[in-house]
């Protein structure tokens, strides 16, 4: 099966816009390899000041309802445009890369929890491989965030050995 098409156009007020053909909660799981790249390249965006424009996304919904969302901060405008210069914000892939990582740093934020999953070091944070797997593969939910009791559950399982992100 073909993949969904994101048709992207320039919007009157300037900011790039994503015609995207199914809901956030549906956009498909990724490598955790893809998610911890575009972890680096973002850190890198915004340590060297490319703060990006405005995106707009413009879901489908199964009812054909749109939702919109709106990456309009400068964290989420540097972070988005670091993945579209990436994988690209055009392809579902792209697109669930870069909304996985804005999820995961907003669960970062407000989970104390998740202390042990991460490090701070003078270079940033460094992820626990398990951590990126949960990311990479726990659905998003409609606001395009993850569920905190489900990541919670899925950390809480025995790490096997011998797996890596």
């Amino acid at each position: 099966m073909p993949e969904a098409s994101i048709r992207v156009a320039r919007a009157p007020d300037g900011a790039l816009t994503y015609a995207v053909p199914l809901p956030p909660e549906a956009l498909p799981a990724v490598a955790p390899r893809h998610l911890l790249d575009a972890w680096d390249s973002a850190r890198a965006a915004a340590a060297a000041e490319r703060w990006g424009e405005p995106r707009r996304l413009l879901f489908r919904r199964g009812d054909g309802e749109v939702q919109e969302m709106l990456l309009a901060d400068a964290d989420a405008a540097c972070w988005a445009a670091a993945v579209d210069a990436g994988p690209g914000l055009a392809t579902l892939g792209g697109l669930a890369t870069c909304l996985r990582l804005l999820a995961l740093v907003e669960v970062l934020a407000r989970a104390r929890w998740m202390a042990g999953f991460f490090t701070m070091t003078r270079e940033g944070i460094n992820l626990h491989p398990a951590l990126v797997r949960a990311a990479a593969t726990l659905p998003l939910d409609a606001a395009a965030r993850f569920d905190e009791t489900g990541l919670r559950r899925l950390l809480s399982r025995p790490i096997p050995s011998g797996v890596s992100a």
